[in-house]
């Protein structure tokens, strides 16, 4: 039997240095050390800069490796294990919950494809409350959660119009509705300038996009977008946590 087109191609050059740099990271450098630069690295392996550098991307989207401002390239410590949604389906980030800070609350039209899942006109305003997420002290996730006005109609406009205060006041209006249960949906994307600032990353740098619509029996209650950190985040959904998204090289070596 002949061979397949895809048994003949040869494994790019990027990939097999990929492999070579993963175990010199875990013989040679320390959770947290930063790596020479890319021209000491080139020479060290005898590769062009070009492949170097598909071979540290594809690393840093692994989570092996953490590109930080001001520092440069570092080895990263194991993922933290973020739980995303629960079997009971209930709210997230309550007033008990100190996972998620609220930052801001403002009224502003949603996306197109945002608007489409509220199930709102285009140019409808909702009100907008931007949080971030943190685990072991730092932030691992970037929330917009729109909320139109039809599902907190109690909510007084001139009472905290803005601000931390503000999206306190939309969470708890929020939680007051019951759940008829969510959607979700998980895709790889880069992080946008904002969101890279407060999660301290690169704009651009890989990400996990976690859209969940919240359903109440008006309809849509609400829509998270959610951008969490993906060199650093292992989220899981459910109890069990059975579904696991993206991997830790580190933890499962241990294990």
């Amino acid at each position: 039997m002949g061979t397949t087109q895809l048994e003949s191609v040869q494994e790019p050059k990027y990939w097999h240095l990929k492999t070579v740099l993963s175990e010199a990271l875990d013989s040679d450098f320390a959770v947290g050390e930063v790596l020479p630069n890319e021209r000491d690295l080139a020479a060290r392996f005898g590769v062009a800069r070009a492949t170097l550098r598909q071979a540290l991307e594809q690393l840093e989207l692994e989570g092996r490796l953490q590109r930080r401002r001001g520092v440069g390239t570092t080895v990263a410590p194991p993922r933290v294990g973020v739980a995303v949604a629960t079997a009971q389906q209930g709210w997230a980030g309550g007033d008990t919950d100190e996972a998620w800070q609220p930052i801001e609350c403002g009224t502003d039209t949603a996306p197109a494809a945002v608007a489409a899942l509220l199930g709102t006109d285009a140019g409808e305003p909702v009100h907008v409350v931007r949080r971030i997420r943190v685990a072991q002290g730092q932030a691992v996730a970037a929330e917009l959660l729109y909320v139109p006005t039809s599902s907190v109609p109690e909510l007084s406009a001139i009472e905290a119009p803005s601000g931390p205060a503000r999206a306190r006041k939309v969470l708890r209006e929020l939680h007051r509705l019951d759940l008829d249960g969510q959607d979700r949906s998980v895709e790889l994307g880069s992080a946008r300038a904002d969101d890279a600032k407060e999660l301290d990353r690169l704009p651009g740098a890989p990400v996990l996009v976690v859209t969940t619509r919240h359903f109440a029996a008006a309809g849509t209650a609400a829509v998270s977008v959610a951008t969490y950190r993906a060199d650093t985040c292992r989220l899981t959904f459910g109890d069990s946590g059975a579904l696991e998204i993206s991997h830790d090289e580190q933890e499962r070596k241990a294990s």
